[in-house]
């Protein structure tokens, strides 16, 4: 339940690339994800990381101090949701103007939520910014028959895929997917 060594990867070359410095993360389980971000960028950056679970959190956070990268991390405990909508309204006196202002977005929680996290990180990512969806694959069953599915995975495969067909097709967004781990989509900001 982990994000793969594969996708990590690939996530910090990104965030090298675009020189990440105000990032958000959704889902952060054991942090593993999140300690790659924060090792990436720099000394003075931030993370936003949201997650509802912090005993999760807290298991991987004596990692995260040792690496010594944790005043950069500010966790949130709590749904996604609400939080975004509070960032998108600006009633955090911590983070104001944040419309537009995050460079990047990593999101691996739950699925059925996807396309409500996308609509809300477009408000909240820069143009030029990126946004980064885990499992985007989900196990290759969003490439299967409905019928070979098993009924745990169905509800979730639904989402994926109509997470999927919605940001093909979005003008707001350049796309790439990669088979790397269990999928990974990358959606950058053009509009």
């Amino acid at each position: 339940m982990s994000t793969a060594p594969d996708s990590g990867q690939l996530m910090g070359m990104l965030l090298k690339l675009i020189n990440a410095k105000k990032t958000i993360e959704i889902g952060v389980y054991t942090g593993y994800s999140l300690l790659l971000t924060a090792l990436s960028i720099p000394h003075d950056a931030m993370i936003i990381a949201i997650d509802p679970n912090k005993e999760t959190y807290e298991i991987g956070l004596p990692i995260i101090q040792k690496a010594g990268v944790e005043h950069k991390i500010n966790f949130i405990e709590s749904q996604a949701l609400p939080v975004l909508d509070k960032l998108l309204q600006n009633l955090s006196t911590k983070y104001p103007d944040n419309e537009g202002s995050f460079d990047f977005a990593f999101v691996d929680a739950d699925k059925e939520n996807y396309l409500n996290y996308h609509e809300r990180l477009l408000k909240l990512v820069k143009v030029g910014g990126l946004i980064v969806f885990d499992n985007t694959l989900w196990g290759g069953t969003v490439a299967q028959p409905e019928e070979a599915v098993s009924e745990d995975r169905k509800e979730s495969r639904r989402s994926i895929i109509e997470f999927n067909n919605s940001v093909s097709i979005d003008q707001r967004i350049e796309i790439a997917l990669t088979p790397s781990g269990d999928g990974l989509t990358i959606c950058r900001r053009i509009r």
